[in-house]
């Protein structure tokens, strides 16, 4: 009897050992959530599917990262887009294989494009049998690989852990950019094994002679009337700009994505350049003998696809990407390494004299300054530089949309700190702004986050007011709703001499905010807009400000 009780106990303490190493098994999809939480990832935007179920099992163990649930993966990469631009570090995506991955595309090429770092994690089949027609089959690699700076597969030979921390160091260095990483669903939930391999670590190979630094020295100090054009690589340049500013006294313009590297309200900045930039700006880029570019990628909306673009000026290109037109000076470097060095070269010597370039640009300035005259229907200028107004106290964070309010924002609101005018530059993505908001708010909760957007926009997205209802997101949401898509009507008159299409016929979108109880007002008068922003900005939840303008109005 007693070796019967024996041998009973043997089996029940092994017994009790396989269940205890089971549990002690670390597959690759805890080894990905410990590496998250290794790499200080806080926030997580996704959406949940059965290839990467394994990962939410993980991620449901720990406090340190928390998961927000979207309504559209499109939006979950827009919301991470928001949370990087304002924190300033790389933001993760998790999706599902199949449709989860493919509604990725827009919100991945437009992080390509606008330089924001992302780390998107897809779900995929198991590849353990992947042959003929396979639910939820996509090729993910081939889908993401020309608008991403790098994909991985993840295979059994390969470590999760060193990819994922080197898919985070690529999104973060040089010209940022969004990283995917597939995800087979037999990888996740197999064992992790510490595979670690040599990888090839990429050195910056161009340095800066002192030749160069002297030379553009030289090209500042014969000088007659230099510019300094600020992109949106120099936004972390902030502190230097200013530096060299006040040490040069040269006058400053900038692209879309450069707004606010520079105070809007200092007297030497003109605005913004391109084809919907001002007047000042524009017309003095074209007089310009000498341009300073920091961190600009001279797209077509910059240059106005124009081949005789600044015909007068020497062009110095400060950038960490070569680009593909030719300049007089091109430098391969950190906008902010470069002007701190060539701060430390210059000296009181070097500097023109500038009298007769100040005169001009004034005068520039003063025929910009005619006032428009009294319109029938409520101008989105005229919203726009109000709620300028009422807010530049409050410091807000505005996140637009893509059209005339988009573009209306840029030229009316004072913007005098980077990380403050979050916009999708260069792919133009209408539904961008809403989930981006979110995604603000998220990283700086803080700060007030203004949703700037039109009527056609906000309705690309404006699921994810489910996403601001579960999670408090008190941001407001001001709609210019024109019932058209202002921008095409635009330039369906001015090109084709009609407007086909375009009228929109929209809901009441105070009752889709009552339906997600949420707030909202309508305003039709000039009048109702401060009492309405006011009182918005005093409850602490979403608020929509529903703002009736001029269907005609153009920019």
């Amino acid at each position: 009897m007693t070796k019967i009780l024996n041998a009973n106990q043997n089996i029940k303490n092994n017994l009790n050992k396989c269940i205890a190493n089971k549990n002690q098994l670390v597959t690759n999809a805890s080894a990905l959530v410990s590496t998250l939480a290794e790499l200080n990832i806080n926030t997580v935007f996704g959406y949940p599917g059965a290839s990467v179920l394994s990962v939410y099992e993980e991620l449901s163990k720990v406090s340190k990262i928390k998961h927000i649930l979207v309504r559209h993966e499109q939006a979950a990469v827009h919301m991470a887009e928001g949370y990087a631009k304002i924190s300033d570090k790389p933001a993760v995506v998790l999706v599902t294989s199949g449709p989860g991955v493919t509604n990725t595309i827009t919100g991945i090429a437009n992080a390509y494009a606008d330089s924001t770092p992302l780390i998107v994690l897809a779900g995929d089949i198991a590849r353990n049998n992947c042959k003929g027609k396979i639910f939820q089959k996509v090729d993910i690699i081939n889908l993401t690989k020309t608008c991403c700076k790098k994909n991985y597969l993840l295979t059994a030979k390969d470590d999760i852990k060193q990819i994922l921390k080197e898919a985070y160091n690529i999104a973060n260095s040089g010209k940022k950019g969004p990283v995917v990483i597939t995800l087979p669903r037999n990888i996740l939930e197999s064992k992790y094994i510490e595979k670690t391999k040599k990888r090839k670590i990429f050195k910056r190979e161009f340095e800066i002679s002192n030749f160069e630094y002297r030379k553009i020295i030289n090209l500042i100090k014969k000088s007659k009337s230099p510019l300094i054009l600020l992109g949106g690589g120099a936004i972390n340049s902030v502190e230097n700009i200013d530096k060299l500013v006040n040490l040069t006294k040269i006058p400053v313009i900038s692209t879309l994505m450069g707004i606010g590297t520079f105070p809007s309200t200092n007297p030497l900045y003109l605005g913004m350049i391109g084809i919907n930039g001002s007047y000042p700006a524009n017309t003095a880029i074209n007089s310009a003998d000498l341009v300073l570019a920091f961190g600009v990628s001279f797209s077509d909306r910059t240059t106005c696809k124009n081949n005789k673009f600044m015909p007068n000026a020497k062009i110095v290109n400060i950038n960490i990407k070569k680009s593909s037109k030719k300049f007089d000076t091109e430098i391969i470097y950190d906008a902010n390494e470069f002007i701190h060095n060539l701060l430390k070269k210059i000296n009181p010597k070097n500097i023109p004299n500038l009298t007769s370039w100040y005169k001009k640009i004034q005068t520039l300035k003063e025929e910009n300054n005619t006032k428009d005259s009294e319109k029938k229907y409520l101008q989105s200028s005229k919203v726009l530089d109000i709620i300028s107004q009422v807010t530049q106290n409050l410091n807000p964070i505005v996140v637009t949309d893509v059209g005339q309010h988009q573009l209306l924002t840029a030229q009316y609101f004072n913007f005098n700190q980077p990380k403050k005018f979050v916009t999708s530059g260069g792919l133009g993505t209408m539904g961008f702004g809403l989930p981006a908001a979110i995604g603000a708010h998220i990283a700086n909760p803080k700060s007030l986050v203004l949703n700037i957007t039109g009527d056609g926009s906000f309705q690309m997205n404006l699921q994810e007011l489910a996403t601001c209802r579960e999670h408090n997101i008190p941001i407001k949401i001001i709609i210019l709703n024109n019932g058209y898509l202002g921008m095409v009507r635009q330039l369906q008159e001015h090109i084709y001499n009609n407007r086909y299409q375009v009228e929109m016929i929209n809901p009441d979108f105070t009752k889709i905010a009552e339906a997600y109880d949420l707030c909202a007002f309508r305003v039709t008068k000039a009048e109702e807009i401060i009492p309405a922003l006011q009182k918005a900005i005093s409850i602490d939840k979403t608020v929509i400000i529903d703002i009736a303008i001029d269907s005609f109005e153009e920019i």
